[in-house]
């Protein structure tokens, strides 16, 4: 087992993407997160997992129960505002009558399926049904008004238009489906973010079964942290059946540098605030679930 301070306790990391046409079709990067819950549903891991599915408006995620392939890869791609995932681990255990669950979440998310796991509050019998999670790398996310704003006043784009956003290289970046790019520079980006997301000492899913994002790998690639026995028996698994192309973190560039210095500087950031938030009377609440 590998520790790092910045990028958490992990079996391996490798630079990885799908090999489904179809998945990658509509992936953020590499379909990692999709085509490990597809696979992790057919193989039996779980009965069910909850997404990030479309919601009633242009880009609006909300939660969703997916049980097959076609539910799963409805929830493709990133979707930069927030969706409660977690609110659903109940729902999907009692109206799914779900025993093995699957959570694909950000860094918070898994940090509160972990919680519930360990002090199952108002949770009867629900943690034990958490069969594997995926968690996805974050700095930062926006609400729903937040991001039109982004996209409509500084990118010029309407947010029914847009078929991908990305977030690399300092910039918003907003796709159409006419072939029109648009950027928007992240400082520009910055007074829309969630409050919550300050004092979040977590880039890259350090509590998730197997954490992944696009940061350290090359375009159309994502870096993949196998982190757990669960996340290790299924990655291996998936990849000796070839649902993965895969290549050692080292041998690809940016690589991990970039990743911890990312990670490195979020934690730094947001130490500050946390420090800030304890003369409120709050640092039990604040504390670094990592230390």
């Amino acid at each position: 087992m590998i520790e790092d301070p910045y990028l958490g306790k992990y079996v391996t990391c490798v630079s990885a993407r799908s090999t489904d046409k179809e998945i990658l079709k509509k992936a953020q990067d590499g379909g990692i997160a999709t085509a490990l819950m597809v696979y992790a549903l057919e193989e039996g891991f779980i009965d069910g997992t909850i997404v990030a599915g479309e919601g009633d408006k242009p880009w609006q995620p909300k939660p969703v129960v997916a049980m097959t392939r076609e539910d799963i890869l409805k929830a493709r791609g990133t979707r930069y505002n927030i969706s409660p995932q977690i609110s659903w681990l109940k729902e999907a255990t009692r109206s799914f009558g779900l025993d093995k669950v699957g959570v694909t979440g950000v860094c918070c998310q898994m940090q509160a399926v972990r919680k519930a796991q360990l002090y199952p509050i108002n949770m009867r019998d629900v943690p034990g049904k958490v069969a594997f999670t995926v968690g996805l790398f974050c700095m930062e996310n926006f609400s729903y008004k937040s991001l039109q704003s982004i996209v409509e006043d500084h990118a010029n784009q309407s947010l029914g238009s847009v078929k991908k956003m990305e977030i690399t290289k300092g910039k918003f970046w907003v796709y159409t489906e006419r072939g029109n790019v648009a950027t928007v520079p992240l400082k520009a980006t910055h007074k829309y973010e969630q409050p919550g997301c300050h004092v979040c000492l977590d880039y890259v899913s350090n509590l998730a079964d197997i954490s992944t994002g696009s940061v350290g790998s090359p375009d159309g690639w994502s870096t993949v942290f196998i982190r757990t026995k669960v996340g290790n028996e299924i990655w291996s698994k998936a990849v000796a059946d070839g649902m993965f192309e895969t290549k050692p973190i080292e041998e690809v560039k940016p690589g991990l540098d970039l990743l911890r210095k990312l990670a490195k500087e979020k934690i730094d950031k947001n130490q500050k605030t946390v420090e800030e938030r304890k003369t409120f009377g709050v640092n039990k609440g604040l504390r670094n679930p990592y230390a």
